[in-house]
């Protein structure tokens, strides 16, 4: 598997683990899930979009790991995934959540995740 493999699948899985965190909010606030609804059901939902998640993550990890042949450090996919979520969240958020907006503050936080992702990639 290349790089771009990898990162097209922890693209994917990240979609799904943002759906499954935050998409019960937005099915909230169009009133598909009321306050009504037992918890449990939205923890089931949840998990049932997370399952999806970890199709695409497990494998990403697996075949992205140089230790089993794949181009990443252990490092080096965990700081990936997490820039990829933070971006991928950043996107759902303002698609999916109009009164929420990004600030000065917050692109100097993404420079430093980009930073991060540069130096955990330097060479020793």
């Amino acid at each position: 598997m290349n790089g771009w493999s990898t990162v097209g699948l922890l693209v994917i899985s990240n979609i799904f683990m943002t759906f499954a965190w935050y998409g019960q909010l937005k099915l909230s606030e169009m009133k598909v899930i009321t306050s009504d609804t037992p918890l449990y059901i939205v923890i089931l939902l949840s998990w049932l979009i997370a399952l999806l998640e970890y199709c695409f993550m497990v494998p990403a990890n697996r075949y992205g790991f140089i230790g089993n042949g794949g181009q990443f450090s252990l490092l080096q996919l965990k700081v990936m995934q997490e820039v990829i979520s933070l971006l991928v969240f950043s996107v759902f958020a303002i698609l999916l959540f109009k009164g929420e907006s990004l600030h000065w503050n917050h692109f100097l936080a993404f420079g430093l995740l980009i930073a991060a992702v540069y130096l955990v990639f330097m060479d020793n």
